[in-house]
């Protein structure tokens, strides 16, 4: 493998030849990546993100007749629309929403919490990919095909790992998907869910380091905490989108993937294959050792 291989990142061309895609949060971290990745595999793409300027960069750098892009904060529904409806206008149909926006959003105590701060968060985090799901449905229901992948988080899945408002939202998310999964499946809409773990990102640099921008430093803090010795990436996260929305995965609806190193199915490495277990010379039954 070349020292400079970037798991997860390894395109497929063709595999979205004729696709159109969205990505809410598309213009930095994981949805940066995934507009790459999928513009790699042959789609074209709407970058979506409440950060213009850096929307519209990385439209700039895959090309016009790639990519297009539109301001939208998500939890307003006629910014979503206008970014749905730019897809369809632009490359002539929406095959793939990804509903990657989001905000870690309040922090602190529940005994303390700012309730307009925690209704913020629930606005960006969930209700922002409600809407951005139903915006994605009413284009697809009238294709008759499309699929819908939004992003949790292990705070969702598993406690203590996030704060309050954030963990509600995303625990929110994966029963949203489970429950529209079900109402669009006799329209040929599948609806997936990923949980990403820690990725190097801004929102993780501010988290770890206090700097959004010190994002070398937040992958050398991140594989220090791994349980593989690596961070999370961008790329390992858009290669999971990749091959959940695309014909590979066409009979895959209604689950949640976690990408995250085994943080949310592995409490911790075994012990009882290494030490004086390895040799497995033992049996044990009803508390005694033989």
């Amino acid at each position: 493998m070349p020292d400079n291989f970037t798991p997860g990142d390894s395109p497929t061309p063709g595999r979205h030849a004729g696709h159109v895609a969205l990505v809410t949060g598309g213009a930095s971290g994981i949805g940066a990546g995934t507009v790459r990745r999928l513009a790699a595999d042959g789609a074209r793409v709407v970058i979506a993100d409440v950060q213009a300027a850096a929307a519209e960069a990385l439209a700039k750098e895959l090309g016009d007749d790639v990519a297009r892009w539109s301001q939208v904060d998500v939890s307003r529904e006629d910014d979503v629309r206008t970014a749905v409806d730019l897809a369809v206008h632009a490359f002539g149909r929406l095959d793939i929403v990804f509903a990657n926006a989001g905000i870690l959003g309040a922090t602190g105590s529940v005994l303390n919490a700012a309730i307009p701060d925690v209704e913020r968060t629930i606005a960006v985090d969930l209700v922002g990919t409600y809407i951005t799901t139903k915006q994605a449905a009413r284009v697809m229901v009238g294709q008759g095909s499309g699929v819908i992948i939004s992003t949790s988080s292990p705070a969702g899945v598993i406690g203590g790992v996030g704060p309050h408002a954030y963990s509600a939202a995303k625990a929110g998310i994966i029963g949203l998907m489970r429950s529209v999964a079900g109402e669009l499946r006799p329209r040929g809409i599948r609806v997936n869910t990923i949980v990403p773990g820690a990725t190097v990102s801004a929102m993780t640099a501010d988290i770890e380091l206090g700097d959004a921008t010190a994002l070398d430093r937040a992958r050398e803090t991140l594989a220090a905490q791994s349980p593989v010795g690596r961070p999370g990436l961008p790329s390992d996260i858009a290669a999971a989108v990749s091959f959940l929305s695309s014909d590979e995965a066409a009979f895959i609806t209604g689950q949640v993937l976690a990408v995250d190193a085994g943080m949310t199915a592995i409490g911790g490495d075994s012990p009882f294959s290494t030490g004086e277990w390895e040799a497995a010379r033992t049996f044990h039954e009803a508390g005694r050792r033989s």
